[in-house]
């Protein structure tokens, strides 16, 4: 079981992937844009972020860079959500410094297994 921190501005998605997650075993704590995701990840040290990437306030990838520049949180793996997997969007991401990426809608079973290996690497 990690302790997942789902960073997503839509509430119907929000919902649908945190059951999902919750359903596998997992504790999922919620954000809703990339100020108070940069704020719960030094707050709550979870072991893995899922960060969308078209948020308020902060975008993912300012929120990712914030996370990463950051001594008490630049360890955790951040894997970036986007519906929009255009050419570029996954070099952007990893530039900002996700650790991986994965598109919407989420396939579960890979998003699992993207999990997995991303715990496997921070260990």
């Amino acid at each position: 079981m990690a302790r997942i921190l789902l960073v997503e501005d839509n509430e119907l998605n929000r919902d649908m992937l945190s059951r999902r997650l919750l359903r596998a075993g997992h504790d999922v704590s919620m954000a809703i844009d990339g100020q108070q995701a940069v704020e719960q990840a030094r707050a709550e040290q979870p072991d893995v972020i899922l960060m969308d990437l078209s948020l308020p306030v902060l975008d993912g990838w300012d929120a990712t860079r914030r996370i990463k520049a950051d001594a008490a949180t630049r360890g955790i793996p951040v894997i970036a959500l986007s519906a929009h997997a255009m050419t570029g969007d996954r070099e952007s991401a990893l530039q900002a410094g996700c650790d991986d990426f994965d598109t919407k809608p989420v396939d579960l079973p890979r998003l699992l297994g993207k999990i997995a290996l991303a715990l496997e690497a921070s260990e």
